[in-house]
């Protein structure tokens, strides 16, 4: 799968967890996803669930702790995913 794959699904996945859809519209790689899309931190575990669901990957909660950003996370499922 690649970068720009994962990107698009981890856009989905984010999708029922952000306050306003819309601003998924213009994420990037850098979009905080605590900060920018306003998911809280409760939910953030649901979307980590997602991405080990959606990807087959086991992400430890010490790596859980280091996803601030949409691209921390794919560059983290590109490294799990090799």
């Amino acid at each position: 799968m690649s970068e720009q794959e994962i990107f698009a699904k981890m856009i989905e996945i984010l999708r029922p967890y952000v306050k306003d859809a819309s601003l998924l519209d213009g994420a990037t790689a850098a979009t905080h996803i605590l900060d920018d899309l306003k998911v809280n931190s409760a939910r953030l575990v649901d979307v980590i669930i997602g991405c080990e669901d959606a990807f087959g990957i086991t992400i430890e909660d010490d790596e859980a702790d280091g996803i601030r950003t949409i691209g921390d996370a794919v560059s983290l499922i590109l490294k799990k995913a090799e």
